[in-house]
C-alpha cells in the first residue's frame, strides 16, 4: 500500500521535478503540498505548486501557504529570491515558462496548522518531505512540539556537510534562508534524513536526457521547457563543470521512498548561527560520544539508478497528463 507523503517546498524547477517523482513514485500518496518562502516568495511558490498539479491533472492535491519569511526578520513584507535565485529559476521560479494557472487557489488552512492536522490524524503513515527553508517545519515543533515526531519519516533537503556549501563557502541555500529554524529541526531529536549537497550534485540531467520528455506530449514539452533553463543555468555559469543540473528536491523525495538509495553517516548535527559560519551544517562536537544519533547524513548515492528512475517517472507523469 503507497504511503502518505506531504511536500513542503519553495516551489521553484527542481521543487516542480520533485512534484512529478511524488505523483510518479508508487511508493507514494501524495496527500498535499505545504509552501514556504525560498526560491520565490511563498505566494508565488503556492502558484507554481497549483500550476503544476494542474498541468498534471492533479488537481485533487490540496496546497496551503506558509512562512513568508524567516524566523528572525528584520525585513519588510515577504522575503523575496535575490537576483541569482532568479537567474537558477527564473523570474517566476518556473524558467520564465507561462504556466497556466490553476483554477484552484490555496486551502484557507495554513501550512503549520496543516501539517500538525495531518501529523496527529496520520501518524507514522505520513512521510514528510521538506526541500525549502525549514521555516515551516521550526514553526510547527513551536506549534506543537510533539506532532512532528509522530510522522514515519522527515526528509530534508540541506545542508553540506562534506563538501563546500553553495551560498557560502559552507552553507547550502535552505540552511541559509533561516538558519534558526534549520537549528530548531535538527537539534529536536526527531529523526531527520538529511539528503544535501554531497548527494544532490553527484547525478545530473543533461540537455540531451531532458528534452526526451517532448515525446511525452503537452505535459513533457513544458516540463522540458522548465527544466532546461536550470540545465542552461548550470552549464552557462552556475557549475559549468558538473555537465547538467543537480537533482536536489527530486532525490529527496526518491530517498524518503527508497533510503537504500543513499548510504549514511547517524550525526548529531548543529546549525552555526553566527559569523561567516552561519548557515554551516556539522556535527556537534561537544556530542560525539552521544549514541542517539537522530540525524542520518546521507554521504552516498547510487546516482545512476536514481537519474534513470527519474527520467522514466516523469516521463510517465507528463504522458498519463491530460492533454488539450
Amino acid at each position: 500500500m503507497a504511503r502518505k507523503v506531504l511536500l513542503d517546498l519553495d516551489t521553484g524547477i527542481d521543487d516542480s521535478m520533485a512534484i512529478c517523482e511524488a505523483l510518479a513514485n508508487p511508493a507514494f500518496d501524495l496527500v498535499g503540498i505545504t509552501g514556504v518562502f525560498g526560491n520565490v516568495s511563498v505566494d508565488q511558490g503556492v502558484r507554481n505548486a497549483l500550476a503544476v498539479l494542474h498541468l498534471l491533472g492533479r488537481d485533487d492535491v490540496p496546497v496551503w501557504a506558509g512562512a513568508r519569511h524567516p524566523l528572525l526578520w528584520d525585513g519588510d513584507g515577504d522575503f523575496l529570491p535575490p537576483r541569482n535565485i532568479m537567474d537558477i529559476h527564473g523570474e517566476n521560479g518556473v524558467g520564465n515558462v507561462e504556466l497556466p494557472d490553476s483554477p484552484r487557489a490555496a486551502e484557507e488552512e495554513g501550512a503549520v496548522d496543516a501539517i500538525v492536522r495531518l501529523c496527529r490524524e496520520c501518524g507514522g503513515d505520513l512521510d514528510i518531505v521538506a526541500t525549502g527553508p525549514l521555516t515551516n517545519l521550526a514553526l510547527v515543533l513551536e506549534r506543537d512540539p510533539g506532532a512532528l515526531g509522530l510522522a514515519g519519516s522527515v526528509t530534508v533537503m540541506g545542508g553540506a556537510v562534506a563538501t563546500e556549501g553553495n551560498v557560502s563557502p559552507c552553507a547550502e541555500a535552505n540552511v541559509f534562508n533561516d538558519p534558526e529554524a534549520a537549528s530548531a529541526v535538527l537539534t529536536s531529536g526527531i529523526p531527520v534524513t538529511l539528503v544535501g549537497l554531497d548527494v544532490t550534485m553527484k547525478e545530473v540531467l543533461t540537455r540531451e536526457m531532458v528534452d526526451r520528455w517532448r515525446e511525452a506530449g503537452p505535459a513533457g514539452e513544458t516540463m522540458a521547457d522548465i527544466v532546461g533553463f536550470y540545465v542552461d543555468a548550470h552549464n552557462d555559469w552556475l557549475a559549468p563543470t558538473l555537465g547538467g543540473c543537480a537533482l536536489h528536491d527530486p532525490l529527496s523525495v526518491a530517498v524518503a521512498a527508497d533510503p537504500g538509495l543513499c548510504g549514511y553517516l547517524p550525526s548529531v548535527m548543529k546549525v552555526d548561527l553566527e559569523g561567516e559560519l552561519r548557515g554551516r551544517t556539522i556535527g556537534d562536537q561537544s556530542q560525539i560520544r552521544n549514541p542517539d544519533r537522530p540525524v542520518k547524513v546521507a554521504l552516498t548515492v547510487d546516482g545512476a539508478r536514481f537519474s534513470q528512475q527519474l527520467m522514466a517517472d516523469i516521463e510517465r507523469v507528463c504522458s498519463e497528463a491530460p492533454r488539450p
